[in-house]
């Protein structure tokens, strides 16, 4: 049986509440742009460009990553002293809520939101749509930098989210989730990473597809009834970088599923010859 996870409300916030919450004045929400996208180094001119009033802007390579390695990947998880700074940096205090929003179905957001969590935050939320649903929700858009926030005090502390790595994923007694396009998971193409294919035994389920055509997630009951067709058994989760697989591991979470991120993903798997690769599908 796969096993029952943290559920919607633990997720994600809707465009709706999110402003709903700000026009009462909850001065206890701290707001994340974290708009990045493979190929798209652009995030912080888009920020520049119109943002949520009151957001900051966070750096997706430098601040929710270690600088890439053969040996540990393209997005390394942060040392956790680096992170706690950076959060700091971004005025995060104890106790307050954080929404984390992109521009692109939570993809990147979902980063920040599965990073925090491990760093044992528990008010972490993605914002449903992102910046598209919060302007559709009728939310303001405002251009230029923002004042620096109040430094703040937050303190993180390891192991609030599971995580593998790349021994526990070749020997995985579970279910094992390539969140990346199907045509990475065959091995008919790879833009990126040294090797294509994918870790045998692994099961393909693209991130893209826990979205709706509005680019938010899908219903609660849908993404379960994707998710269980898969299989059964404990579930971990990989992708190119380990950043769309955070997405995957919250729309697991929505679905009420728990599950373990293996954050080298294939840009590690890849890059080591001892480890195997499988292809087709």
């Amino acid at each position: 049986m796969l096993r029952r996870g943290v559920g919607l409300s633990a997720v994600l916030i809707s465009a709706e509440e999110l402003r709903e919450r700000l026009a009462d004045g909850d001065s206890r929400i701290r707001l994340l742009d974290v708009r990045w996208a493979l190929g798209d180094p652009d995030g912080p001119q888009h920020y520049l460009d119109g943002h949520i009033p009151g957001a900051v802007f966070v750096d997706l390579e430098t601040e929710l990553a270690d600088p890439p390695s053969p040996a540990k990947g393209r997005h390394p998880m942060p040392d956790l002293a680096h992170l706690q700074k950076c959060s700091r940096s971004w005025g995060l205090r104890t106790g307050d809520t954080v929404v984390a929003y992109d521009a692109t179905g939570g993809m990147a957001a979902a980063r920040a939101w599965w990073l925090l969590r491990w760093a044992g935050l528990a008010g972490v939320r993605i914002l449903d749509g992102g910046l598209p649903a919060w302007e559709r929700a009728g939310g303001k858009v405002i251009a230029g930098e923002e004042p620096a926030p109040e430094p703040g005090d937050v303190v993180l502390t390891p192991g609030g989210m599971p995580v593998v790595d790349a021994d526990a994923a070749a020997n995985w007694d579970g279910l094992l989730l390539d969140a990346r396009a199907g045509e990475r998971y065959r091995g008919e193409v790879e833009p990126i990473d040294p090797r294509a294919g994918h870790i045998p035994g692994a099961v393909s389920a693209p991130t893209a597809e826990n979205l709706t055509p509005e680019g938010t997630f899908k219903p609660e009951g849908e993404l379960r009834s994707r998710f269980t067709e898969f299989g059964s058994g404990p579930v971990a989760v990989y992708c190119g970088s380990g950043v769309t697989a955070a997405h995957q591991v919250a729309a697991l979470a929505v679905a009420g599923i728990d599950a373990a991120l293996y954050p080298g993903s294939w840009s590690q798997w890849s890059n080591d010859p001892k480890r195997p690769v499988a292809e087709g599908s």
